[in-house]
């Protein structure tokens, strides 16, 4: 656990008692501070009153008064579309409203650390898409090279749920956009930027406000180092704000679409080859395509920006490889589930967006396409053209029908999961992929992508025996 400080003998008010919050109350608390607790679920304030906390219904007129601080959990919405009452209540009374990754970052630093002989560092990777699996990679590699890691944020723990760091540790950070966009402190030692599209603009107030939300990592705390994946205007734009010039190799430029040139550091994949360019010469070359946790393209930006990142904690070209060509890739991001008859099935049910799941498609041949869901703002208008790898779609969910006729290959209407399992694989011919990639939200069927792909899974599995 990690200790908040700054609040000793203070009231803290903490909304939200899920994962996060309840991680987040049990560090006040071990920081001295006096956690005042809510979440409109009765079954979430039993728990945390099980576990010693006192709740105060923050909905009530003079809730905050005496209140140093609103700690809310990422999901509870604080401006778009429009803020949660308790949040405007706060705002409205003058408590300032924080979330767990600001209180992480003014809490990390201990004064232990001075006996350390390497101080520890924080890794920090936001992006629309390939975050996870980013995280998960670089988590890997460090771990692989023995050193000592650990995962959190919007993956693994929650982030005042870790352990103390020792000489030498790595945090490596998953931080979404309703993470950054509200945290108070934001002080990295290495920030990486994987990539950027249309996503969750609802509550960004559209693509200028979600980019925004995603630049604070950078321009807040000012890193050490800055791994920027520049396929995108956006990235582009990034990695020139934080440049004093073309050879500054603070800022690491990544790209999966094209050879990077330039007196500065760049890390890109071409071909299946990921190469390392500093001063316009190259420094090392992996060779990805035998990889099989990291297929396609898009996972080939995911290992640049991994790479980038392992490099800036002075780790060797042809280590990172080696780790890198164990790493088992992510349940539920293009996971290969099963092969039969010559069929592979994949399972990339977090292909939530159409970005990610354009992405998806590219990676594989002669695809039998699962998708189909809650769309997201948009639409489906950026599928158009991008599917020449795919034979036939097969579509769920409660909207199939309309979806189905957004789509510019042939496609079936299947709605639900059993159904469209079962046609792909009569339909599947020796070379063929069955490939779940939504291109949607999965909240019309399933609590979450995770159950989606578990259906998927399960679905494959009984029926190939």
């Amino acid at each position: 656990m990690i200790p908040v400080k700054g609040y000793e003998g203070a009231q803290v008010a903490v909304l939200g008692l899920g994962r996060s919050g309840l991680a987040t109350a049990r560090a006040l608390r071990a920081g001295g501070a006096e956690p005042v607790c809510w979440d409109d679920n009765p079954a979430a304030r039993e728990a945390a009153e099980a576990d010693g906390f006192t709740c105060r219904d923050l909905h009530k007129g003079g809730a905050f008064d005496g209140v140093a601080a609103l700690i809310t959990s990422p999901g509870i919405a604080h401006l778009y579309p429009k803020p949660n009452p308790v949040i405007r209540a706060a705002m409205e009374a003058g408590v300032p409203v924080d979330n767990d990754i600001g209180l992480f970052f003014r809490s990390f630093a201990d004064a232990e650390w001075q006996m350390h002989d390497q101080p520890p560092r924080v890794v920090a990777v936001t992006g629309s898409n390939g975050k996870s699996t980013t995280v998960a990679l670089l988590h890997h590699i460090l771990q692989e090279a023995g050193r000592e890691s650990q995962l959190a944020g919007n993956i693994g723990r929650g982030v005042l749920d870790i352990d103390p760091p020792g000489n030498g540790g790595v945090v490596v950070l998953e931080l979404s956009s309703y993470q950054t966009e509200l945290a108070r402190a934001l002080t990295p030692d290495v920030a990486v930027f994987t990539n950027l599209s249309p996503d969750h603009l609802d509550r960004h107030g559209g693509m200028g406000g979600y980019f925004a939300a995603k630049r604070r990592l950078f321009a807040e705390g000012g890193p050490d180092r800055a791994v920027i994946g520049i396929d995108e205007d956006e990235g582009l734009f990034l990695a020139g704000q934080l440049s004093e010039a073309a050879g500054d190799d603070r800022v690491i430029r990544i790209s999966a679409a094209r050879k990077l040139t330039g007196p500065g550091w760049q890390v890109f994949a071409r071909k299946g080859f990921l190469s390392e360019y500093r001063k316009e010469r190259q420094a090392a070359s992996i060779d990805l395509r035998g990889m099989t946790g990291l297929p396609g393209a898009h996972n080939h930006q995911n290992a640049c920006a991994a790479y980038a990142a392992a490099r800036t904690l002075g780790l060797a070209p042809r280590l990172i490889g080696d780790a890198m060509a164990t790493f088992p890739g992510l349940p539920h991001r293009s996971q290969t589930i099963a092969e039969s008859g010559g069929v592979r099935y994949v399972n990339d049910s977090k292909a939530t967006n159409v970005d990610s799941a354009v992405k998806a498609l590219s990676a594989f041949k002669n695809i039998r396409w699962i998708c189909g869901g809650l769309e997201k703002d948009g639409g489906l208008e950026g599928l158009q053209g991008q599917t020449g790898n795919v034979v036939k779609a097969y579509v769920i969910g409660r909207e199939a029908a309309g979806f189905a006729l957004q789509l510019d290959v042939e496609a079936e209407v299947c709605t639900t999961m059993a159904a469209a399992v079962e046609r792909a694989i009569e339909d599947a011919q020796e070379g063929d992929t069955v490939l779940l990639a939504p291109a949607a939200a999965s909240f019309d069927q399933y609590d979450n992508f995770e159950q989606r792909g578990e259906d998927f899974t399960a679905e494959v599995n009984k029926r190939l025996g």
